[in-house]
């Protein structure tokens, strides 16, 4: 079983701005492809942001120019900054891994195999 631990978030007005934390074992941060999938309440999951083994970086249309995704491996963690967040940003956010890098390309969760637990932004107007 694989152990993610996710971190950072927290409760937000309408502006702020949020970084989510993903620590998880060298061989998942050095997965050939990484992400961040949020779900809101009464909503399918959805992806925010992926990044492959080259560094190869995707964003959800929603989240573009306001989000950033990066991943460290030395720390071997996977981050997602936040900035200017709206109340439809409310959601479990969670820190995924997939085998191949194919899945970077237009993210589904159905791909991802490993996940973390899940951290909660709320977003108040």
């Amino acid at each position: 079983q694989v152990h993610f631990t996710e971190s950072g978030g927290g409760s937000v007005q309408a502006g702020g701005s949020l970084t989510l934390s993903c620590a998880a074992p060298e061989y998942v941060v050095r997965s050939r492809c990484m992400g961040w999938f949020r779900q809101a309440l009464g909503k399918e999951r959805e992806a925010v942001a992926s990044i492959d083994n080259s560094g190869t970086i995707a964003y959800a249309d929603a989240v573009k120019g306001r989000f950033s995704i990066s991943k460290d491996t030395a720390k071997k963690t996977l981050y997602l900054q936040m900035t200017s967040l709206k109340p439809e940003d409310s959601a479990m956010f969670y820190c995924a891994a997939a085998d191949d890098r194919v899945y970077c390309r237009h993210p589904q969760s159905y791909d991802f195999g490993r996940w973390g637990q899940g951290t909660q932004v709320t977003v108040s107007s």
